[in-house]
């Protein structure tokens, strides 16, 4: 049997399995439902490579697989031989902003002078659309404090590194997608506590000194560190360059599961109304950051830019803000649920811009070959 036989029976055998767990669940048996839901993931992450559709979603299903697993075992999620698994959050997240700094040069940052315009539209509508949407959910759904605290934090922190990718995916300027994550990332220290204090202070106190402190050491100071790597050592160190991606893909996988398996009592209880929460909040981020650019005169192209910008947040550094505000499994719960939807979404959403461009939608031949020669990471639970 060859390798394209076995992953096609894997994916046959994965759909048998979940129907079995589900049967027993219905059954109540959950002893016998969770294991077979694990094996379910196995099968499905090793089938799914027969499928062309599926293979740029399997970041998503280790995700997805990785908070389930976490719903369904907490108690092997939150701490390993004692350890308290919550402490690994900040490394992590450092790790990854690092590898984001050892892909990014000066000519990221040059970005501005060729396109003043896109880019300072972009920056006011990140850090303007997605707050105040946030803040309008809360009032919606009500939620208790310190879950409102975490769906504002999510709409304070910039674009993840994600949204580079899915413009390459979609067509979009991938040259003023860069310098817009660029520079959110580097203002962030600053604009992300002052919009909590404002939006966020009602629910919890915030500090925003010891907040900027905070966030330069775990952002800022690690994309530094990288961004000087890369410009004196990047040459010298190809399997850093080639390990960073799969090393982030990990790190952002396994904080997802350690903030799902921390907050898994309060998911139980509104769960839903999260995740409807994550789905407004994603979609109002596309649609009002589409029509914003339009509104200022930007072309298609540059809109759609900016609507993947707006729509993706950097979820691993609001995990992460969480973490170091002592509140994990309640601000970081809704982070993680919109970072997991907003892979999900964004796919699609790149999928079908790319199938239907518009007429300004010409790559730039340099642009292109140089983004694909970068390692970029993929700052997720951005």
């Amino acid at each position: 049997m060859n390798v394209k036989s076995l992953t096609k029976v894997s994916l046959n055998l994965s759909g048998l399995i979940l129907l079995g767990s589900v049967l027993f669940y219905y059954l109540g048996k959950p002893d016998i439902a969770n294991p077979l839901i694990i094996l379910f993931f196995v099968l499905f992450l090793i089938g799914m490579n027969s499928i062309e559709l599926l293979k740029g979603f399997s970041f998503t299903i280790w995700v997805i697989a990785a908070a389930t697993i976490s719903m369904i075992y907490p108690e092997y999620i939150t701490s390993i031989g004692g350890y308290q698994t919550d402490n690994l959050i900040v490394p992590l997240i450092q790790l990854i902003m690092f590898g984001m700094g050892t892909t990014m040069g000066i000519k990221d940052f040059a970005g501005v002078l060729k396109m003043p315009k896109g880019v300072l539209v972009g920056l006011v509508l990140q850090f303007t659309i997605m707050p105040l949407v946030a803040l309008s959910l809360t009032q919606v759904f009500n939620f208790p404090p310190e879950i409102a605290a975490g769906v504002i934090l999510i709409g304070c922190v910039p674009c993840g590194v994600s949204s580079n990718i899915l413009n390459f995916l979609s067509k979009g300027n991938l040259a003023l997608s860069i310098t817009l994550t660029s520079f959110a990332t580097l203002m962030a220290p600053l604009v992300t506590p002052l919009l909590m204090e404002r939006l966020a202070g009602q629910f919890i106190p915030i500090d925003v000194s010891t907040m900027i402190l905070s966030i330069s050491k775990m952002i800022f100071l690690p994309l530094i560190a990288g961004i000087v790597y890369n410009r004196f050592l990047g040459s010298r160190s190809a399997w850093l360059n080639a390990s960073m991606p799969v090393i982030a893909m990990a790190a952002n996988v396994f904080i997802i599961a350690v903030i799902v398996a921390a907050g898994r009592d309060s998911l139980l209880s509104m769960g839903f109304f999260l995740f409807l929460a994550a789905f407004i909040h994603n979609a109002m981020g596309f649609l009002l950051g589409y029509w914003g650019g339009r509104l200022f005169k930007l072309n298609k192209r540059d809109s759609r830019t900016i609507a993947i910008e707006v729509g993706l947040q950097n979820g691993g550094m609001a995990a992460g803000i969480a973490q170091e505000l002592g509140r994990a499994a309640t601000m970081g719960l809704y982070p993680a649920i919109f970072g997991t939807w907003m892979d999900i979404s964004g796919s699609f959403l790149a999928n079908l811009w790319r199938k239907n461009p518009v007429e300004d939608n010409v790559l730039d031949e340099e642009t292109e070959s140089d983004f694909s020669s970068k390692k970029v990471i993929v700052a997720k639970p951005e």
